[in-house]
């Protein structure tokens, strides 16, 4: 047996199911040393004690990334910005919609609960072709799509034809997360990943700035949300060539050197089931997680603006000024939390993040000035961002290794596919009780609604990344894309193979024959 010479303290090995997980997992939760699984040059694995990583100078951090690194991050977070922006260019101009098609704001938020539930199918379909053929032109398809997609619904002519085309847009929205993520986080130096997954998810709040931002420059006409559509088709496809003009990723450009690009379709696949049938509670769990978290960003959101134009009686320039400063809080939260992550741990952040959003709820909705509801959503959303700005590299840390486009698309598209009712149930929920507006008038009760339910979700995630498990630090920048693997343990069964019988020829020669 060799040893492994190691200063670190020896721990208890990584359980194995789902109740024993969770009791480790919680009791780590509170060890302030992870527990890491550490494999040697001769396959023996064991368990150890290790220290978080220092706290490094975020300028040193980002002094770690090369010219090509910076370039697959900052593609990769304006895929996932623009992406965030079409999504939001929706859900922050309802009321328009609902005066330019004559119909309810609740009917409008179909729209929004359509592309939900149907990413997960996009996230399937293009993470899959992310993990086998490269990161680089499913995401360009993509894009490209998108873009031709807002067109089509800027020329919808009725609100069926409306529905439509946003569930089309579903699709194609679905395929970008996984893809993006993915591409930008496996080129990160492994201490810069904490602070770059704040960033790179932040790229949501962005989209979202920059479509509130659109919103309040175009006014408050019933037909101005067209030009903010057209802003969105000139990022989507802006993003998408220019991703064309640079190379692969890493892991793909060495599998193509090596002749192995091209790993067969049957290969894949029977490592694709091979990886679901070790890691399925994996992949129940983030979906699990990731319907919670779903769940955390629409319902503090996606009605916020409708909450200060109805209940508030703000008009839409304040709206959209107190909007932008909410989601300046979820960028600055989401970058400062996710980089403390990568010292503080994973869950620790997370947890603390979610209490910290549920204390803070009284303080977002009871304020009734522009710019006290700028304050206290400005801080709520630091909080809610911030257990999002670990997400992408808690996600791909928990991935396997070689599947990391699809499992993270996924679990996190499937996560947003059941919660894709949440606009609709705070709407519905907030349109059937009332309370009394600024003017002593009733109003829909949006902010009772948003701030019981987020309280709820929020309590929801801390339990349930409490008891779930962490792999921060895991060395996934080193696995061959999805297929290869099989390729090679074929090669080698057949050159084993192939072995045996020369040594079973070569003794044959040797027997003499029979007289």
């Amino acid at each position: 047996m060799a040893e492994t010479i190691t200063t670190n303290t020896p721990a208890g090995p990584i359980v194995r199911g789902t109740f024993a997980t969770a009791k480790q997992s919680l009791g780590d939760l509170f060890i302030w040393k992870q527990r890491v699984a550490i494999t040697n040059d001769y396959g023996e694995t064991h368990c150890e004690w290790q220290s978080p990583r220092r706290l490094r100078n975020p300028f040193s951090l980002f002094a770690q990334l090369g010219p090509k690194e910076w370039l697959f991050f900052l593609v990769g977070l304006a895929a996932w910005t623009a992406d965030a922006f079409d999504f939001h260019a929706l859900s922050i101009q309802t009321v328009k919609l609902a005066k330019y098609y004559d119909t309810s704001k609740t009917n409008v938020t179909t729209a929004i609960t359509l592309t939900l539930l149907l990413r997960s199918v996009g996230a399937a379909f293009f993470g899959m072709a992310g993990d086998k053929f490269g990161r680089k032109y499913p995401m360009v398809v993509n894009m490209i799509i998108l873009g031709l997609l807002q067109v089509a619904t800027i020329y919808s002519a009725t609100f069926t034809q409306f529905l439509a085309v946003r569930s089309l847009f579903g699709l194609f929205m679905g395929g970008v997360y996984g893809n993006a993520i993915a591409m930008a986080l496996e080129n990160c130096p492994l201490d810069a990943r904490g602070l770059m997954s704040g960033i790179l998810q932040q790229g949501y709040s962005l989209g979202y700035v920059i479509a509130a931002s659109c919103n309040l420059g175009v006014g408050g006409s019933t037909d101005s949300w067209k030009t903010v559509f057209w802003i969105g088709t000139g990022l989507s496809i802006g993003v998408g060539f220019l991703r064309l003009l640079f190379p692969e990723s890493r892991q793909f450009i060495e599998a193509k050197k090596l002749g192995k690009d091209q790993a067969s379709a049957s290969a894949f696949w029977v490592e694709t089931r091979k990886m679901l049938a070790q890691e399925w509670r994996m992949c129940v769990y983030c979906i699990i997680l990731m319907t919670w978290f779903n769940y955390y960003s629409h319902t503090s959101q996606d009605s916020y603006t409708t909450f200060m134009l109805t209940q508030k009686e703000l008009d839409n320039s304040a709206a959209s000024r107190a909007s932008i400063l909410m989601k300046t809080g979820a960028c600055v939260g989401g970058t400062i939390i996710g980089y403390a992550s990568q010292w503080f741990g994973r869950r620790r952040s997370i947890v603390c993040s979610a209490i910290m959003s549920g204390i803070l709820i009284p303080a977002w909705i009871l304020p009734t000035t522009e710019r006290s509801l700028s304050a206290t959503g400005f801080f709520m959303q630091f909080f809610v961002q911030g257990a999002w700005g670990v997400i992408p590299i808690h996600l791909n840390e928990l991935s396997p290794p070689a599947f990391r486009s699809s499992f993270v698309g996924i679990t996190y598209q499937i996560g947003n596919m059941i919660s894709s009712p949440s606009a609709q149930i705070v709407n519905a929920i907030a349109e059937r009780h009332n309370v009394k507006a600024l003017d002593g008038e009733l109003a829909p009760a949006y902010g009772p609604t948003m701030g019981i339910a987020t309280a709820i979700i929020a309590i929801g995630i801390a339990v349930t990344t409490a008891l779930g498990p962490e792999r921060r630090g895991a060395k996934f920048e080193l696995a061959k894309p999805a297929g290869v693997q099989e390729v090679m343990r074929r090669k080698s069964v057949d050159v084993e193979s192939q072995g045996g019988e020369k040594a079973q020829n070569i003794e044959a020669e040797h027997i003499p024959e029979k007289q």
